[in-house]
């Protein structure tokens, strides 16, 4: 997609399709009263024809204009006129997406920026336009001998602006947008892919790629290599696997050598059976995204470059595949972390941990700035806070506090959970340092506890995407968060 931001004219407008916004009682915005001005009524006489009051998300797609430079107009409901939040404008958008691209348009202009949002700008307005039609478009068809949809028309969307000053600051919400876009479409089209084909392998030379392409440095760990690390608690989760685990390091330098960085963490699980203490037939198959973190620091780290953020940015994926066999792990089974903690594993289906405590530890190499993994840990998650937010926990009211700010502008929230010192107690063993489960009770509280232990030398937090992640039933597949969480925490950095 071409998108576009120019001073112009709402009268001498000339588009395939033009995107206005109305408020409740059919009160048209700005450029819309100027239209139906322009057209003597006519979009006012269609409102009270079709009934169309207004409200969030409602639609009336008018397919013909006589004699005039836009052929169709449509017209998307915003609510009451003064409450209009993020989620309701982020559904009128995602509305105004799905008719447009069904429309034929290949041109089409969107006035819906000029909606008053609260505390939120042009750029905002324009970069949540761009990213909800970018994920609109989305279709992973790879796989596919022939895809089922037609061939995509639209092909260009512009915004107009009333003035020049505003200029700058719509091209920059374009480009935040299309480089958030980029990123979540990387990690969609890893994360869907399935785990015959996205191997730990696989995920390292994708990440090869694009670092190649956007000046970031790669470097694969193979496990001859971890060995030498002393990675105990990693290595033992690939061990019923054919496929060799990795460690993916990427590494963009868009600040001073000395600038201390931010480590980005993600679990690269690319398949996940639960190991020995083996996980339920039913919708196994989605554990193909249990790499979702991985993927999504792969994504973040493109977009990254493509904004050129003045910042130092390290991207640590931990990937393996957890699989029975006769050399896998085995509950009482206990490992040595990279730190020297040993660990008891109670459950081999908590797996995830495993590979982010070493990489924990080998984050510290880096002096980092401040420490962020992100995970689908734990299903306990979607218990506790469904699959709106993200959970998030941390060792650093201030690191914290950055995500929570950071979720609220890129709309892509987490919630904070307690990580309380009674908490720790669920994770004693009578054999090891500590157990990799702490029982039923917290399982999430308990899980950010254990990775709590690898962490105490760096501000760190850890973001449970399990409800996140991906959509599962009729609307299955990767969402691409939390990377514009993590973009827009890396911009607020640089700012």
């Amino acid at each position: 997609m071409d998108y576009s931001a120019k001073c112009e004219s709402l009268i001498e407008l000339s588009a395939d399709c033009a995107v206005l916004g109305m408020y409740q009682k059919r009160e048209l915005t700005e450029a819309g009263s100027a239209l139906d001005q322009r057209l003597g009524g006519l979009i006012s006489r269609l409102l009270k024809r079709d009934d169309i009051e207004g409200k969030v998300g409602d639609l009336l797609l008018i397919n013909h204009v006589p004699e005039g430079e836009i052929e169709r107009i449509l017209v998307v409901g915003l609510g009451k006129k003064g409450e209009l939040g993020p989620a309701a404008y982020r559904k009128a958008l995602a509305a105004a997406a799905k008719s447009l691209k069904d429309s034929g348009a290949k041109l089409a202009v969107s006035c819906l920026h000029e909606a008053e949002v609260e505390q939120y700008d042009l750029a905002w307005k324009i970069r949540q336009a761009v990213e909800v039609l970018e994920a609109s478009l989305y279709k992973f068809t790879r796989l596919k001998k022939e895809p089922e949809d037609k061939p995509q028309r639209l092909a260009k969307l512009r915004f107009p602006l009333y003035s020049e000053d505003q200029v700058e600051e719509a091209n920059k919400g374009i480009r935040q947008g299309l480089a958030i876009a980029g990123g979540m479409n990387i990690a969609k089209e890893l994360a869907n892919l399935p785990g015959n084909l996205c191997t730990p392998t696989y995920l390292a030379e994708q990440a090869e790629q694009v670092g190649n392409s956007r000046n970031i440095k790669v470097q694969i760990f193979e496990e001859s290599d971890l060995q030498e690390l002393g990675m105990g608690a990693f290595l033992s989760v690939s061990k019923g696997s054919e496929q060799p685990a990795k460690l993916i390091v990427m590494e963009y330098f868009g600040a001073s050598p000395e600038t201390k960085p931010y480590v980005l963490i993600g679990k690269g699980l690319t398949f996940d059976a639960g190991g020995i203490s083996l996980k339920p037939a039913a919708n196994m198959d989605e554990m193909k995204y249990d790499m979702c973190g991985g993927a999504s620091v792969i994504g973040t780290l493109a977009a990254v470059a493509e904004l050129k953020l003045p910042l130092n940015v390290v991207g640590l994926i931990p990937a393996s595949e957890n699989l029975p066999d006769g050399r896998a792990n085995k509950p009482g089974d206990i490992v040595t972390s990279m730190s020297g903690l040993t660990i008891e594993i109670l459950n081999t289906d908590a797996e995830g941990r495993l590979l982010l405590c070493d990489t924990l530890t080998y984050a510290k190499k880096y002096e980092p700035a401040a420490v962020i993994d992100v995970a689908t840990l734990t299903g306990a998650c979607i218990v506790a806070l469904g699959r709106h937010p993200s959970g998030l926990m941390s060792n650093n009211d201030e690191l914290a506090q950055a995500l929570l700010t950071a979720g609220e502008k890129a709309w892509d929230r987490v919630w904070r959970l307690p990580l309380w010192d009674e908490y720790q107690e669920q994770l004693k063993s009578k054999f090891a340092d500590l157990a990799n489960i702490g029982g039923p009770d917290g399982g999430t509280i308990t899980a950010g506890c254990f990775l709590s232990r690898f962490a105490k030398d760096f501000p760190w937090a850890h973001i449970d995407i399990a409800g996140t992640a991906w959509k599962t039933g009729n609307d299955k597949g990767a969402t691409g968060r939390p990377v514009p969480l993590l973009v827009q925490y890396l911009i607020d950095q640089a700012q």
